[in-house]
């Protein structure tokens, strides 16, 4: 029958569908409202799914330590995960060994490189200064670079050379004689100056005033042991050709009383070439070999940082691997 309800209808449904029948605009506003009874069920069954869905995702989440919106994934790739620092035994070793000598090579650099500024100022300060006798030079304890005043003569018997003494890129040697000061009855050691020696098959020519002379020098004192391949010949035949000079060691060979230290003529008619640098190498040179030593310590520092960390990435990365492979 055509005015007979469906059995699902609502109570509703049925007095509204009664009171449309034989009316066109009454069907119409019965099938529009068919119409949205199916949309509302299709929602709510959607609706239904959608919770079923998000309480899934939820429990998931408790299974990985998430709390349900708590922006888990966000929190996941946020917070790097920590790696060990994992070296390995020998480049601690390595760096064990290494890393103390770096530091104190640079230490030992900026110890020299002070002592070289102390040289300097004292002998900036010892030149102006006015020359004292000789017999002061015994009662003084620091005489580096202190000027002297001398009269006698030089022994021109007992001369020595030192040998490989370098100038304006030619080779030579200086030439050091024994000179004995009438006033105190002192000997002491004057280094005369640079000679050319550029032929060793010819002998060194340099001549010895006779006469006595009044002259000026400077105490030197050798800021380090020069360094030798291998020591000098003690004894032989006048002059001795020499890499190092101990006046202490001469004056005892001699069988005379001297003063131990050496001293450096300045200039007048018993001089040689006299341009000798105060210092053999100047603070700051030392303060550069500093620097690179201690370059070197911090980059075997960081690199046995990179290389604890990267090599331990490297095994979790082939953990990884070989774990997905099984």
């Amino acid at each position: 029958m055509g005015d007979q309800l469906t059995a699902d209808q609502a109570p509703g449904d049925q007095a509204y569908g009664q009171g449309c029948q034989g009316d066109p605009y009454g069907q119409g506003l019965e099938q529009a409202g068919r119409v949205f009874i199916i949309l509302d069920q299709k929602h709510q069954a959607t609706e239904q799914t959608g919770n079923r869905g998000q309480q899934h995702q939820d429990n998931r989440g408790l299974e990985h330590g998430v709390t349900p919106g708590g922006c888990g994934d966000v929190d996941k790739y946020s917070e790097a995960p920590v790696r060990p620092f994992r070296p390995g035994w020998v480049p601690t070793l390595v760096v064990l060994a290494l890393l103390p000598g770096l530091i104190a090579l640079g230490c030992w650099q900026l110890g020299r490189a002070e002592e070289k500024r102390v040289l300097l100022a004292t002998y900036a300060e010892r030149r102006i200064e006015a020359p004292i006798a000789t017999a002061q030079l015994l009662s003084k304890e620091d005489n580096a670079f202190r000027r002297v005043h001398l009269y006698g003569r030089f022994d021109a018997e007992h001369s020595v050379l030192l040998d490989n003494r370098m100038r304006d890129g030619k080779a030579g040697v200086e030439l050091l004689q024994p000179f004995h000061d009438q006033a105190s009855g002192l000997w002491l050691l004057i280094n005369r100056g640079w000679l050319p020696w550029l032929d060793r098959r010819v002998p060194v020519h340099f001549e010895t005033p006779a006469q006595a002379l009044a002259l000026d020098a400077s105490v030197y004192v050798a800021p380090g042991s020069t360094f030798q391949l291998h020591p000098d010949p003690i004894g032989g035949q006048w002059p001795h050709l020499l890499t190092a000079i101990d006046a202490a060691q001469l004056w005892q060979q001699l069988d005379r009383e001297g003063f131990a230290q050496e001293l450096r003529l300045e200039p007048g008619p018993a001089s040689y070439r006299l341009d000798w640098p105060v210092v053999a190498m100047s603070p700051e040179k030392h303060v550069g070999y500093a620097v690179q030593w201690f370059a070197l310590a911090t980059a075997l520092v960081l690199l046995y940082l990179y290389f604890g960390w990267h090599q331990n990435k490297e095994k979790r990365h082939g953990h990884r691997h070989s774990t997905g492979r099984a």
